[in-house]
């Protein structure tokens, strides 16, 4: 990272910043350029790693990318607004990037995925009729490395 100064070096700074994020996005290989489309989702932290859950149709553009390369990349941000510094025009911002496998999961670690989903997105516990699972894939991604980084003006 260029500007070190910048990282957030604890688990629980980057943590904080997904928490607080309503949407990642989500890079996937393309032949020729790469795709990145904004999802919902819901995560949890399994044995010191961030594993992030998202759903999609059973067809379509993203899913014919990740049959075909299961590696993404995982952003997440939060603009804190811009401001003149007096020298400068410069954002405060908060931002995380990971790198990891996409799979999609089923049974009752879909259903998990799907509660941890509506968990971040404001709607724990909400009941929801089961049988929606038969036309979604659920993708787990384990994020096997991932870094943070902040700007605040003082």
């Amino acid at each position: 990272m260029r500007r070190s100064e910048r990282e957030i070096k604890e688990f629980a700074g980057i943590v904080d910043v997904l928490d607080r994020c309503d949407t990642i996005h989500l890079g996937i290989h393309d032949d020729v350029y790469p795709y990145v489309v904004p999802l919902s989702f819901g995560y949890e932290v399994v044995d010191g790693k961030i594993v992030i859950y998202f759903h999609g149709a059973r067809e379509g553009f993203k899913h014919e990318l990740l049959a075909k390369n299961h590696k993404v990349c995982v952003e997440a941000d939060l603009c804190h607004g811009f401001m003149d510094t007096g020298h400068s025009v410069t954002c405060e911002y908060e931002s995380i990037i990971g790198f990891g496998t996409a799979e999609i999961v089923s049974g009752e670690e879909a259903v998990k995925g799907v509660d941890l989903l509506l968990r971040h997105c404001t709607f724990p516990g909400y009941e929801y009729d089961k049988k929606v699972m038969a036309v979604m894939y659920v993708y787990r991604i384990t994020l096997d490395s991932v870094t943070g980084k902040r700007k605040q003006v003082k």
